[in-house]
């Protein structure tokens, strides 16, 4: 059944990086997966996605607002989420309204398909497809905390990924410490 599978072992490798209790917002958030991941977790979610029957699905998780954000306006304009997630989606144009979205101190955990991935199997279509290094150019403004381009086997499948954290205003003292696990 559609939300229902795990959600991705990037998105929870990283989600202690997000602030307890904070907002999330799931981009292509079809039938919810992440969303009900982070809600059980204490966190407000909010998804987006321009399938009816997929905002019908987590209408109950949290806010769900249907829009199609390829060809109509951003629906969070002025918004700020303490994490934006994105998997297995990508649209160019709004890379920098993801960023933008982000709350200081907040956290961009994405991972889609990249470059190569057209000889494993789909998508295969460059518009569907990551450049090597496109998504640290896009978070260029962010502080990356972890960052992978390349194969991954079951399913085989060529994905790029990135974990990264807009800076708080600066205060003095030591630098800010982004764990690599939630264990450290």
């Amino acid at each position: 059944m559609h939300g229902t599978e795990a959600p991705s072992a990037w998105v929870q490798r990283w989600a202690h990086l997000v602030p307890d209790g904070g907002s999330v917002l799931d981009v292509a958030c079809g039938h919810g997966r992440h969303m009900r991941w982070f809600a059980q977790r204490g966190h407000t979610v909010t998804g987006v996605d321009r399938s009816p029957e997929a905002i019908a699905s987590v209408a109950g998780i949290g806010r769900a607002q249907l829009a199609d954000i390829e060809n109509g306006p951003w629906p969070f304009e002025g918004e700020r989420f303490d994490a934006v997630v994105v998997t297995n989606y990508l649209w160019r144009p709004l890379l920098p309204v993801i960023v933008t979205s982000l709350a200081d101190g907040g956290v961009l955990i994405y991972e889609t398909f990249a470059s190569g991935n057209e000889s494993v199997g789909k998508p295969s279509r460059p518009d569907f497809l990551l450049q090597t290094g496109e998504l640290l150019a896009a978070c260029e403004e962010l502080t990356v905390v972890a960052y992978e381009n390349g194969f991954c086997d079951r399913p085989e499948r060529f994905v790029q990924r990135i974990a990264a954290v807009r800076k708080r205003p600066s205060t003095p003292g030591s630098p800010p410490r982004y764990p690599l696990d939630a264990t450290e």
